[in-house]
């Protein structure tokens, strides 16, 4: 499964570096990115997993 989310307020590259880095490291991501330009995030996860993907990644972001 994957799902796009939007960043607001990303308005540093590292940033956005950091969140898709730590987004990559939960447990059921196949594959995070985060494009710091158009501020998305898209995460393609194991589809049973997505719910907690989703919670965990909105900690990071909130965090970073």
């Amino acid at each position: 499964m994957k799902k796009k989310f939007i960043l607001e307020g990303l308005d540093c590259a590292d940033c956005a570096a950091k969140i898709e880095h730590a987004v990559n490291k939960l447990d059921g991501v196949k594959e995070a990115t985060v494009n710091f330009m158009t501020q998305k995030l898209v995460i393609e996860g194991e589809d049973e997993k997505m719910p907690t993907i989703m919670q965990e990644a909105e900690k990071i972001v909130k965090k970073i």
